[in-house]
């Protein structure tokens, strides 16, 4: 006879996933083949996914570049069909910073086969670094220490 589950504990082997450790939109939330397009709708989407108007983005990018940046502009750096407005690393930095859209700064970064992730983890994983160093290093000494046993 089976037990009845506890509701108030949690079952730590179905349904649970590990949080995700790099930032960056989900697989497959920027589709397309050309750059140009894909980086407009990766702007598209931040935009969306904010929560903030239009007006107030282009407003906090303004302060934060000391240039107007005018909705207009927003829309045609969001829009495939506007070839000839494509957003500039300065003006992609400020739409990050007002958006705090981070998964854009992933999406860059995908394109290099590279993560971008919270500076909470860069200990982390230097600590995993070292370790595979040092279990490279502790099997080098070993084949150097059978290679000298087999040579007495």
């Amino acid at each position: 006879m089976r037990k009845s589950r506890d509701p108030y504990t949690i079952d730590m082997f179905t349904g649970w996933k590990p949080p995700r450790v790099s930032v960056g939109f989900e697989p497959g939330a920027i589709p397309g083949k050309r750059l140009s397009s894909r980086i407009s709708r990766a702007v598209s989407k931040a935009l969306k996914d904010c929560g903030k108007d239009r007006l107030t983005i282009a407003g906090l990018m303004s302060e934060q570049l000391a240039a107007p940046v005018s909705v207009a502009m927003l829309e045609a750096y969001a829009s495939e069909a506007k070839v000839d407005h494509n957003i500039t690393v300065e003006r992609f930095v400020a739409l990050v910073r007002a958006t705090g859209q981070t998964a854009l700064l992933g999406f860059l970064a995908d394109e290099f086969e590279l993560a971008v992730i919270p500076k909470r983890y860069e200990n982390v994983i230097e600590l995993a670094l070292i370790e595979d160093h040092r279990r490279e290093i502790e099997g080098r000494a070993r084949f150097l220490q059978a290679q000298i046993r087999s040579a007495k």
